[in-house]
């Protein structure tokens, strides 16, 4: 059996939340997440726009960094990133050789205990590799809540939540305050956390948290004064003011008026990090947020006189985004490819895109939690027109429909969807 052949067969196993393996694995390992210094970002949404940012500022300042995310869109190798560029397979099979190794010693000694996860696996093998390139700096985004997330595992020198919404309840709790306490649960004793736009009783749980293990909360809009306008194409040209200095303006790479929240948790961060002696300057941070790169989020594709805009919104928050972005660059809608798993909170993703759905073209993303396109055609037809809802589940008849009604269209609703779309698109391309 190869690495990957084991890693996909663990897959099957699902999603088990704790840090008791993680641990046993990382201890057998000899701790390679201590090795390095570690920012820690959580959050519901905007989670991998602030990593984005923040690696690219810290290897703006020529520090060799480590970039661990989760999902990844086309190739697996996506969420291991070293200097920005993701791992070679060769590189990747080393890591999880080496972790395959201890696991195997593991069920042996303690044949009892249960294997470890596909998450698990990949999270010991991104610290495994981060260390054997020595890097400076690792920026690790956690996969799913925070408390018992595999990634929590590290004792960071900066936390960072960047929003807190309704999604996976199944797992981390059905009200705003259950999903706060596990987003939490990644801020450690002492360690600073940098908090995005939180209100209500989301704030009051890290507000709480925070304060009962001394982890001093900087909260980024309090902190970091922004004004920003549309400049087109979605971007916004913004400029921060903060009590140490002042940033802009600069025109953020990334689209969407919601990523001036997240840039300005991104330099609030970025500043704590200079300030604990990580060697960052003015130009660094503003080149992280003028030249961060994250695929799937508003990216714009073209392919000859067709474009998409690939979306990986994925609970109702996310739709919510993409719909604000619709409302100011395409007024009057454009084809939408809607495609999202069973576990989501589907109906207000549906509320918040439905206005702009010229037509809504539902498919099916690949996985087997995919809903059927039929189930999410009916649920579409309760919130729209039903002439205006077109169910297709082969994705690239759905994608032909969709530009049947316009040379530009839309692909939300899963990251998974957007990753099988962008590795379709660029079969088309070549």
């Amino acid at each position: 059996m190869t690495e990957r052949e084991w890693l996909a067969r663990l897959e099957w196993f699902g999603i088990k939340l704790g840090l008791d393996t993680i641990g046993e694995l990382t201890a057998a390992l000899g701790h390679p997440e201590r090795a390095y210094p570690v920012v820690h970002v959580a959050g519901t949404n905007g989670k991998g726009s602030v990593v984005a940012m923040i690696e690219r500022a810290l290897r703006a300042s020529n520090l060799r960094t480590g970039r661990y995310t989760s999902p990844h869109l086309v190739h697996l190798e996506e969420r291991f990133a070293v200097d920005g560029r993701p791992v070679e397979p060769a590189e990747l099979d080393r890591a999880l050789a080496v972790v395959h190794g201890v696991a195997d010693a593991r069920a042996s000694a303690h044949p009892e205990l249960p294997e470890p996860t596909y998450f698990e696996v990949t999270t010991a093998a991104a610290f495994e590799i981060f260390r054997s390139r020595h890097v400076d700096v690792a920026v690790v985004e956690v996969g799913l809540g925070g408390r018992f997330d595999a990634t929590n595992v590290v004792l960071p020198m900066l936390s960072v939540i960047t929003s807190i919404d309704f999604d996976h309840e199944a797992h981390l709790g059905t009200t705003l305050a259950a999903i706060a306490a596990e987003k939490a649960g990644i801020i450690k004793p002492f360690v600073p956390v940098v908090a995005g736009s939180l209100a209500g009783e989301a704030l009051e749980i890290v507000e709480q948290t925070a304060g009962r293990v001394q982890a001093p909360l900087h909260q980024a809009a309090r902190e970091c004064a922004v004004q920003s306008r549309a400049t087109g194409d979605g971007r916004r040209e913004a400029r921060f003011e903060t009590p140490r200095s002042s940033y802009g303006p600069v025109t953020l790479s990334l689209r969407g008026a919601h990523q001036v929240d997240n840039a300005g948790v991104a330099v609030v961060a970025l500043e704590y990090l200079a300030a604990a002696g990580i060697p960052l300057d003015r130009g660094a941070i503003v080149t992280g947020l003028a030249d961060a790169h994250w695929p799937g989020r508003l990216q714009r594709v073209t392919i000859g006189e067709r474009a998409v805009i690939v979306d990986g919104a994925h609970n109702p928050s996310g739709a919510r985004a993409l719909a604000d972005y619709l409302r100011e660059t395409h007024e009057s809608g454009l084809p939408i490819v809607f495609g999202v798993m069973a576990d989501k909170a589907i109906d207000p993703m549906i509320e918040a895109l439905a206005p702009f759905a010229r037509p809504l073209v539902v498919t099916a993303p690949p996985g087997r939690r995919a809903t059927p396109a039929a189930d999410l055609a009916a649920r579409a037809a309760r919130a729209m027109p039903p002439e205006r809802v077109i169910a297709e589940p082969d994705v690239d008849r759905a994608l032909e429909i969709a530009w049947g009604h316009g040379r530009e269209i839309v692909v939300a609703g899963s990251l998974y969807l957007a990753g099988d779309v962008l590795a379709r698109l660029a079969s088309l391309d070549r």
